[in-house]
């Protein structure tokens, strides 16, 4: 993500290969037109994976972040981007950076598919998959970085309902 707010990462999809933002936009536009009178759920979630050696001492991680839109019942599409972060030296900075990665994309994302919907409002449910969970070393952050993405404004999903994050951007971390 540059400064201005745009996305300008690309993504990838198993279905539809390397994309622009715009391109994965537009393709889960026709996937909600589709269906528009069905119950939908679109999903972020970001996961990460420590990169092997560092520099200099310093742990980089590769952050995946994934939408995905789920037609209730009846399958769905997702796109992904990879992103690497220096300087995560912890569990929690490393939780951080995947809920910070998921919100700031949100928060640009979200606006986009909007204004290309053009007031056509299919019936989903925006969630923030964060990988962390009840169960773990990640416990007792739940509150932290739940408060943090519904502050904001958006729904928060931990495991072991956080699919988003723990399966689906897991998967190519």
């Amino acid at each position: 993500m540059n400064f201005e707010g745009q996305i300008d990462d690309i993504f990838n999809s198993v279905t539809h290969g390397q994309l622009k933002i715009d391109d994965s936009i537009k393709l889960i536009k026709l996937f909600l037109e589709e269906e528009p009178n069905v119950q939908y759920s679109l999903v972020i979630g970001t996961d990460s994976h420590e990169k092997n050696g560092s520099i200099n001492g310093t742990k980089t991680i590769g952050l995946v972040t994934a939408v995905i839109v789920h037609r209730k019942g009846f399958g769905g599409k997702y796109f992904w981007k990879r992103k690497e972060v220096p300087n995560i030296h912890s569990l929690r900075e490393k939780i951080y950076s995947e809920t910070l990665e998921s919100l700031n994309f949100a928060t640009v994302f979200v606006p986009k598919l909007k204004k290309t919907l053009n007031g056509k409002s299919p019936n989903y449910r925006l969630e923030i998959h964060i990988d962390v969970g009840e169960h773990g070393d990640t416990r007792d952050m739940i509150k932290e970085v739940v408060g943090m993405v519904n502050g904001n404004g958006f729904v928060a999903k931990t495991k072991p309902e956080a699919y988003g994050a723990s399966y689906v951007a897991d998967k190519h971390t």
